[in-house]
């Protein structure tokens, strides 16, 4: 079906709006991950379910149309992936994704970070690794156990890669913001990580691991990223193939201060933070010595 219908069923507002099956959803999202459609097409697309809001059964077909079409990543070893999306970066606290990374790699699993800038007034992940000497991979490989790599978004799906950047001209999130903090861009075994920042969005996400079978870690991240925030302990949730798993009830307040954490967010202050951290200078925060643990712990489940 083209997709001027299917935005007619989409695109009569909030309440007017119907649903589309998983099966049209997928033909929708593939249409214009594949660049058949307009950029008009594209951008009515976008409004129209920034209004609606995507179902469960809309996002798992728009999954399934981006898994068909990703260059996907594979272990070099027998251990799973643990995957961390990065689209966020740092707004007003420094962007510890690398150092969750880092840590996790240590403990013996395969990470990879899958990203890219969504906008320009953030220090984003790749920033931040640049000055610990990770860079960008130029092309998919395998991850090997001990490994944190990070893979830019066009390498694994270009059509998703420009259907991210149409924020830039809309100036407002699309369904693919939700999208890749839900999809498993692996050929072997992963353990997705996923943050929310508003509570609403716990349980839409929380539905669609169960739908897709996913194993994943779902929290509320540092300002969107799949971190936890080092000032508090949030509550984790865990899903072993798409079953939900009690992880971490969480504890509530936040911290006034944490010691030695960087005031400034730009990438060598943070940097220098994850060393100090990583070799044992400065205390590694509760929040995240507990994030590992739970991200193990769904990787041997």
């Amino acid at each position: 079906m083209g997709i001027s219908q299917y935005i007619k069923e989409i695109g009569r507002g909030k309440r007017g709006a119907r649903p589309l099956s998983r099966e049209h959803a997928a033909d929708l999202f593939g249409q214009v991950l594949d660049g058949t459609v307009t950029d008009l097409e594209i951008g009515a697309f976008c409004v129209a379910m920034r209004i609606k809001g995507e179902t469960t059964e809309e996002m798992a077909g728009f999954l399934d149309a981006t898994a068909a079409r990703l260059n996907r990543v594979s272990a070099a070893g027998s251990q799973p992936i643990v995957v961390l999306p990065s689209y966020n970066g740092a707004r007003r606290l420094p962007v510890l994704t690398p150092l969750l990374a880092l840590l996790v790699a240590k403990r013996g699993l395969p990470v990879m970070i899958h990203g890219t800038a969504t906008e320009s007034s953030r220090v984003f992940v790749p920033d931040v690794l640049a000055q610990l000497g990770i860079h960008a991979r130029a092309r998919i490989e395998p991850v090997a156990d001990g490994e944190a790599v990070y893979v830019p978004t066009e390498l694994l799906c270009p059509g998703l890669k420009r259907l991210l950047d149409v924020r830039r001209t809309i100036g407002v999130r699309g369904s693919a913001h939700s999208l890749v903090k839900l999809m498993n861009p692996c050929a072997s075994p992963a353990v997705i990580v996923a943050s929310y920042t508003h509570a609403e969005y716990a349980v839409s996400m929380a539905a669609v691991f169960e739908l897709m079978k996913s194993t994943a870690l779902l929290l509320r991240g540092t300002e969107g990223e799949a971190v936890a925030d080092a000032r508090r302990l949030p509550q984790m949730d865990g899903f072993v193939r798409g079953e939900r798993v009690t992880l971490e009830a969480g504890r509530k307040g936040t911290a006034a201060d944490v010691p030695d954490l960087p005031k400034e967010i730009a990438p060598e202050h943070t940097a220098a933070y994850i060393r100090s951290v990583l070799d044992g200078s400065t205390p590694l925060p509760e929040s995240l010595s507990v994030q590992v643990e739970h991200i193990l712990r769904l990787a041997h489940s």
